[in-house]
């Protein structure tokens, strides 16, 4: 009886404590679109990002500010220098509580709604929402993405005086200082 009592036990902490979500980097994309001299949009992103959510709905996602790709070595390592700092600044991390209602999507199931959080960047932590669609594609597989492009000001994150300093290095007579984000983003159990 002990030694099935034993077996029991040993078979219960070999199951996994939590089920929590991990982000697919593979699967997963964040964007953004910077403009310069008032016409030229262009859309840019990050090769790496990582993220966890817990059964709890504790969501916490990074950026590695190091991996920005703009499809230009030389802007890239401005980005990173001059407005980034990834020297002091390595990432960008958004923490939010997720919707109890989007945490307990069955498979098939599609629900729209707000991801309300907080973005550290730059050493300054703001709100941030994201206005998202969340599909729990199966039991062990979820992909959220946004709905709108959600805005970033430069000013909010201190974010400023390095566009300006990159709009001055690359003779732009304008940048902008707000820019529009958007993720599809895919968690797996």
């Amino acid at each position: 009886m002990m030694k099935q009592s034993l077996l029991a036990l040993s078979a219960c902490l070999a199951l996994p404590a939590s089920a929590a979500w991990h982000l697919d980097e593979d699967a997963s994309r964040l964007h953004f679109m910077s403009t310069k001299n008032a016409q030229v949009t262009e859309i840019h992103s990050f090769k790496a990002l990582s993220g966890e959510l817990s059964d709890e709905g504790k969501l916490t996602v990074k950026v590695p500010l190091s991996s920005v790709d703009t499809a230009i070595d030389i802007r890239d390592t401005r980005l990173e220098e001059k407005v980034f700092e990834v020297a002091k600044f390595a990432e960008a991390t958004f923490t939010a509580d997720v919707p109890q209602d989007m945490l307990s999507l069955k498979a098939g199931d599609t629900i729209q709604g707000s991801v309300e959080g907080t973005m550290d960047l730059h050493g300054v932590k703001a709100p941030v929402t994201f206005d998202v669609i969340a599909s729990k594609v199966n039991d062990n597989e979820m992909v959220v993405t946004t709905v709108t492009p959600t805005l970033i000001s430069a000013e909010s994150f201190k974010l400023k005086e390095g566009l300006e300093t990159l709009q001055a290095i690359a003779s732009l007579n304008s940048i902008t200082f707000t820019v529009p984000v958007t993720f599809s983003v895919t968690f797996t159990q």
